[in-house]
């Protein structure tokens, strides 16, 4: 096989990812910050649409990207869906919204997917503990017939709750022979649920070195791109772009030998 052939292959057997906490495109520089601006929370700001741009611009080099954080249209993204925003300014012709708080005109807090494959399937799920919590996973069709499950999540900030849903994500890796979970998962690699959930299912990608949290001094590896046995991680990383309180975090996924996705577009 030619040099350009072995790159055509790799390029339909990989995906280059990115999970994203935009905090509704306010820009936090440090811990005061979560004072000043918690206004932003509620009302629409010309900054806000800026970073969203700033934002777009990083997220032409991927694939797929998973978004967390992000408005629907409200009061306070000046009624914008940031969603749709991100998929026209970053080109990409796939993308879909879960709101997972509605707060009518005053907030729709909502995960993200952002797509250059196109999707068999999407579906939504709302996560055990109080309401608030989702995941959303798209299935696109493998070669074989299979498909590829991207999950993308954003866990409680309290632990008893995260326990219940980390589990709830061992019932999606049942399910799904190959699978990606991507998001804010609000804990570590150190959390005995994390580990627990990793050991059980046997994900891989778990890396105490992508820290992405603070932005502005990133200390704990809240955000993580994992994924069951038969995919593997080629590379990650933490990319400096601080245009959140959270780190862009990007990993390029391969399938196993002999696999590719059955539709090529991108």
């Amino acid at each position: 096989m030619s040099e350009s052939e072995s790159a055509r292959t790799l390029a339909i057997r990989q995906l280059h990812l990115l999970s994203y906490n935009v905090q509704a495109g306010i820009h936090s520089r440090q811990y005061s910050d979560y004072l000043t601006n918690s206004w932003k929370h509620v009302l629409p700001h010309p900054e806000r649409l800026v970073n969203l741009t700033r934002i777009a611009q990083l997220l032409h080099q991927f694939d797929l990207v998973g978004l967390q954080e992000v408005d629907a249209g409200s009061l306070r993204s000046a009624f914008i869906d940031q969603i749709q925003y991100l998929a026209r300014h970053g080109a990409f012709p796939h993308w879909y919204c879960q709101i997972n708080r509605n707060l009518g005109p005053f907030a729709q807090h909502s995960n993200g997917i952002l797509s250059r494959l196109r999707p068999r399937r999407i579906t939504e799920h709302r996560l055990p503990g109080l309401p608030g919590r989702g995941a959303v996973v798209a299935e696109f069709p493998l070669s074989d017939g299979s498909d590829l499950a991207i999950a993308i999540l954003h866990l409680a900030l309290g632990w008893k709750a995260r326990r219940r849903q980390l589990a709830y994500l061992e019932t999606l890796a049942l399910e799904h022979p190959y699978l990606v979970l991507m998001g804010d998962f609000n804990c570590g690699c150190a959390s005995k649920g994390l580990r627990a959930m990793v050991l059980q299912t046997g994900m891989r990608g778990l890396d105490c070195e992508l820290k992405t949290f603070p932005s502005w001094r990133p200390r704990h590896n809240l955000d993580h791109i994992l994924v069951s046995h038969p995919l593997k991680v080629v590379s990650a990383r933490v990319i400096d772009y601080a245009l959140s309180d959270h780190l862009p975090l990007s990993a390029t996924i391969e399938l196993p030998e002999g696999l590719r996705f059955a539709d090529p577009m991108r």
